[in-house]
């Protein structure tokens, strides 16, 4: 059954089966179901207390669905002001504590924050470069022992920049995706 426009589905945890929803119009894609699946899959045994930040957050459904299976928080960074307003709705109505939505540009974001994260999504809009300007900025703000979800169109794999290792790549659709490590010099 096709999803409804502007509306999607949290798929585990305490949340299970809530409708989330998020501004359609403003080109928004979220991260497809079975993909979230799959990627929850990977990360049980990382989710349970973590840090997440959801860096590109659009709809929130990748920081939500985290909170909802044990996360300890969340930072959603999200630029598109209707869209930060429709998460932190969601938040608002789920009842989601230990979760803040910040309204930034993520690389501004990157470039100013002291927090250390456990789990960050990266699914930046397709197309303008974003993941690669993004990547080397990010291991200031990693915990050791981090894990990172990556979302790319098929066609365009991301250059890592050293000390990041891909532990998982799949396919759904028009849609590459995996999960990566930052390895700390210290961690070596």
């Amino acid at each position: 059954m096709p999803r409804a426009e502007g509306r999607l589905r949290v798929i585990g945890g305490q949340w299970r089966s809530r409708v989330v929803e998020f501004d359609p119009a403003s080109g928004v894609r979220p991260t497809p179901d079975r993909v979230r699946q799959t990627l929850f899959d990977w990360l049980a045994p990382y989710i349970d207390g973590a840090r997440c930040l959801d860096l590109f957050a659009g709809s929130g459904a990748l920081g939500i669905e985290a909170l909802s299976r044990g996360a300890a928080s969340c930072c959603f960074v999200e630029q598109g002001r209707k869209q930060a307003g429709a998460i932190r709705t969601a938040l608002l109505l789920l009842k989601a504590q230990h979760a803040e939505v910040i309204e930034l540009d993520a690389e501004f974001y990157l470039a100013q924050t002291w927090h250390r994260f456990d789990l960050v999504f990266l699914d930046p809009p397709y197309g303008k470069g974003l993941l690669e300007r993004v990547l080397p900025e990010l291991p200031k703000a990693l915990a050791p022992h981090n894990r990172i979800y990556l979302e790319w169109p098929a066609g365009t794999a991301p250059q890592l920049p050293p000390g990041f290792e891909l532990l998982r790549e799949k396919k759904a659709g028009q849609v590459c995706f995996g999960l990566a490590t930052y390895h700390h010099p210290a961690e070596k």
